[in-house]
């Protein structure tokens, strides 16, 4: 197909489908003359992704070159296709943090916080990479919570990571044998699965936020089941 045919087929405009090519986030058609290419379904399944990674995942298009450079050529054996996979979704400009101090004056303080995060880990008896960027984004995280006073304190903290690690060992256990389909399916899976999950939660929390309401509406019903009113016992 023409890329004016491709246009169509995936509804993204041709302007945009020249930028693409240009930044690299879709490759070249096969040329047919010095103007013109013919391109293929392997086309619009990657003018799809991409539109999926920036409309639905909310990635930025340098993230989502890296995100299609490691699934092109991951590079790796399955022992370590979570961790490569991870690593490309970590906040831009995140690294390991080898150095959890040299934060200028705020290092201090930033390493305390991450202290707290990787003590509770021990204890809650998560095995994860202590220099992982997302030790500091869980730090960051929590923190913002405790300066917003929302009681996230570390029982709590156990309760939303029980039912978490749940949800991770769905994740782990559906990950492909092959390690090119593993971090396609990891990268893709957590980008395009996590809106899903967020929805998932608002339902949920509207789904027993009525199932409380209900059961108090039915108790408050069956205590004043008196005629004139008076509670029975």
């Amino acid at each position: 197909m023409r890329l004016a045919e491709l246009s169509t087929e995936t509804g993204v405009s041709v302007a945009t489908l020249k930028y693409y090519l240009r930044e690299g986030l879709l490759h070249p058609g096969r040329a047919l003359s010095r103007t013109s290419a013919d391109y293929d379904e392997g086309h619009v399944e990657r003018v799809r992704l991409v539109r999926a990674l920036s409309e639905v995942g909310g990635l930025s298009l340098a993230r989502i070159r890296r995100v299609l450079e490691v699934i092109t050529d991951p590079g790796t054996d399955r022992l370590h296709v979570l961790e490569a996979a991870q690593r490309t979704l970590a906040p831009e400009g995140a690294v390991p943090c080898d150095d959890p101090g040299a934060g200028g004056s705020d290092g201090a303080h930033e390493d305390a916080s991450r202290e707290r995060v990787l003590a509770w880990v021990e204890r809650h008896g998560w095995q994860v990479d202590p220099h992982d960027p997302f030790v500091d984004e869980l730090a960051r995280a929590w923190e913002a919570c405790d300066h917003a006073a929302l009681g996230l304190d570390e029982e709590r903290m156990d309760r939303y990571a029980d039912h978490v690690e749940g949800v991770a060992e769905v994740d782990v256990r559906s990950v492909p044998a092959d390690p090119v389909r593993a971090v396609r399916h990891v990268v893709l899976g957590t980008v395009l699965v996590d809106p899903v999950l967020v929805a998932l939660r608002r339902l949920a929390q509207q789904h027993v936020s009525r199932g409380l309401q209900g059961s108090a509406g039915s108790g408050a019903e069956a205590a004043t089941d008196d005629p004139d009113g008076r509670v029975s016992s």
